[in-house]
């Protein structure tokens, strides 16, 4: 440990050194502005006001490191997969960047112990601690840069916690996916699914369409409801993700 970061180390308050150092020993990145991480914990239900009366939450910082860590996934797949189609590498990278692997992730990584919230709630069973993890990514990214988040995300996040073979092999649940997103994105997703009958009156297949924010997004067969919602859902998520 240099003599420098000793030395800021110890002007550090007890807390503030705690803090400073598991955010250096998880990213494996000194940090500089620690205003930005602390804020990167700062759940909404806890919300602080600056001296300019503005209210402070990690909501801006989430939206940034999602942005970056879907990047960063992004040309891991690519790069590691150099054979698979468009398809199999968007179904991949929405694997691992839906919200339950990344509350996992976070639980793991302690993240639980720093993030602010109302007393009363559990971050374990929300996606507090998920949004937590983007968030954190954010804050990285404006404190040191898109290199510093490549290397953490790189050499520490994927390494550790993401096998990416076995996600790769993994069976999606599409519709899951496709509520979780519309979930973190505030939109609203209806699945209309109808049985399609033969001349005798039996159900032989099942057409599924969806709808987000009343705007037509996918449709799928199947030969029942499930796997006609499955088929739906994978063509809105397929659409969603390309711009």
């Amino acid at each position: 440990m240099s003599k420098t970061l000793l030395h800021i180390i110890k002007l550090l308050p007890f807390k503030g050194k705690k803090f400073y150092g598991f955010i250096w020993s998880l990213t494996g990145i000194r940090p500089k502005r620690m205003d930005v991480y602390r804020l990167a914990f700062a759940h909404k239900s806890a919300m602080q006001k600056s001296k300019r009366k503005e209210l402070l939450n990690n909501e801006r910082l989430e939206f940034l490191g999602d942005a970056v860590l879907g990047a960063v996934v992004a040309e891991e797949l690519y790069n590691k997969f150099p054979h698979k189609n468009e398809g199999f590498l968007t179904k991949t990278r929405s694997r691992i960047v839906n919200r339950s692997l990344l509350n996992n992730i976070a639980l793991q990584m302690h993240l639980d112990k720093w993030v602010k919230t109302q007393a009363q709630i559990d971050v374990a069973h929300t996606s507090i601690l998920g949004d937590a993890l983007e968030a954190l990514i954010g804050a990285l990214y404006v404190d040191r840069g898109y290199g510093a988040c490549r290397r953490f995300i790189t050499r520490r996040l994927i390494p550790k916690y993401i096998n990416l073979q076995r996600v790769a092999r993994k069976d999606t649940n599409y519709k899951s996916l496709l509520i979780e997103w519309g979930q973190k994105n505030k939109a609203d997703v209806q699945f209309i699914t109808e049985e399609q009958h033969d001349a005798d009156g039996l159900a032989t297949r099942f057409h599924a369409k969806i709808l987000v924010n009343e705007n037509y997004s996918g449709q799928g067969e199947g030969l029942s409801k499930k796997e006609a919602q499955q088929h739906a859902a994978h063509q809105a998520l397929l659409k969603i993700d390309t711009p």
